[in-house]
């Protein structure tokens, strides 16, 4: 038996507008979604628990099978598992965005969506002239990068109160800023960045384009070292990941997962959706279970671009689900879970908390009937899940 997890990352939104009170999923061409909702069942989850913030880190933890209230630690641990970075008892790493900010405001939280080489630059020279023995940085990919803060540097930055800088977007840098105790030191660093950013001849060259400067660090999404189930010990299926996302990839990595890189997958509107498909397939010639994400959804919310979300929607369905559906076509030994981990709405611009549908087609699982995939027809389904993370055991165990 093989069980295939499909993740579009902040699909899940609200009715919109300009697209007659539909949601950028009723509006797009889904047919390969709309052929499991058909022909198997739909549903609706609540992958954040209450209390706790609607991010990617917490909701995929919870797609994977694991109480984010008893197992999340932060999502920096996570990507720094997948970086290879060692992390001490009392380490505590960070995510370290690169952003644009102007007179004041955080203007994008991306700095552009700026390139892994270009960004390499940036944070080795912010490592040269901030990095110590108790604070050193790591390139990552694009704008996402890591802070790790040794056991030494002080205690308690674990607890300090961070925001994440796609939820501030427009907003005042000053209201802001990390607080709580020892605050003042990450703001130290985050400040210190500005001056060492400025100076880099690739942010000249981006200015000369008319293209975002990557000008300041944002510190956020810190933790400690995470333990988690091992999936194969829990579900007793072998299984890998795919996705573009250090911190995705740093989850599967804890779990026991394989990590399958696509070369042309990066994270954004331009990811190789069908490069994935395809890696996702070929995985499944070793393994029982395999868990594909595709962020290019979500970036669309964040930058509140409804045509690029309904174009990101429409080619996952057709590059990802419909080349998943044509590969096992005529098989009888699989199940397909299509779920997006939260919802980014384009109108809000972040992510919420509110349920997200899911879709189950496969072996064992009796159709439905319902008329397509979308919010609206989820909700009339009477299969609802307060706890998102009992989702897998439901889709690997019990779906019938």
């Amino acid at each position: 038996m093989k069980y295939i997890v499909l993740v579009p990352d902040g699909m899940a939104d609200y009715p919109v507008e300009e697209l007659d009170g539909r949601t950028p999923l009723e509006a797009a061409r889904t047919p390969n979604m709309d052929y499991i909702a058909r022909h198997g069942i739909l549903g609706q989850a609540r992958t954040v628990p209450e209390g706790m913030t609607p991010a990617s880190d917490v909701a995929n933890m919870a797609i994977l099978g694991c109480d984010p209230r008893k197992y999340y630690s932060g999502r920096g641990p996570l990507e720094a598992a997948n970086m290879g970075i060692a992390l001490g008892p009392d380490d505590v790493a960070f995510r370290c965005n690169l952003v644009t900010v102007a007179e004041g405001l955080m203007k994008d939280y991306s700095a552009g969506h700026i390139s892994s080489g270009e960004a390499e630059v940036l944070i080795k020279a912010v490592d040269k002239g901030l990095g110590s023995d108790a604070f050193r940085f790591y390139p990552g990919i694009s704008y996402r990068h890591l802070l790790l803060a040794k056991s030494g540097a002080l205690q308690g930055l674990e607890s300090v109160v961070c925001k994440a800088p796609h939820d501030i977007l427009g907003q005042e840098i000053s209201k802001n800023l990390p607080g709580g105790k020892n605050s003042e030191l990450l703001i130290r660093l985050m400040d210190a960045s500005k001056a060492i950013l400025e100076k880099q001849e690739v942010n000249q060259v981006r200015l000369d384009l008319k293209e975002n400067p990557a000008n300041m660090i944002w510190l956020w999404g810190q933790g400690k070292k995470p333990v988690m189930p091992d999936f194969k010990e829990k579900y007793g299926l072998t299984g890998s990941v795919i996705s573009a996302v250090d911190l995705i990839k740093g989850l599967g990595l804890i779990l026991g997962l394989d990590v399958i890189d696509v070369p042309g997958a990066t994270g954004y509107y331009d990811t190789d959706y069908e490069g994935k498909a395809n890696a996702a397939i070929n995985s499944l010639k070793r393994h029982d279970f395999v868990f594909v994400h595709v962020e290019a959804p979500d970036e669309a919310g964040h930058n509140g671009d409804l045509r690029e979300k309904i174009t990101a929607i429409e080619r996952f369905d057709q590059l990802v689900v419909g080349k998943v559906l044509e590969a096992f076509k005529g098989h009888d030994n699989y199940r397909i879970l299509v779920m997006p981990d939260h919802a980014t709405p384009v109108k809000v611009r972040t992510h919420t908390a509110d349920t997200v549908l899911f879709g189950m087609f496969g072996k064992g699982i009796v159709g439905k009937g319902f008329a397509g995939y979308s919010e609206k027809e989820a909700k009339s389904s009477d299969l609802y899940f307060p706890d998102g993370y009992k989702v897998m055991d439901y889709f690997i165990k019990e779906a019938q």
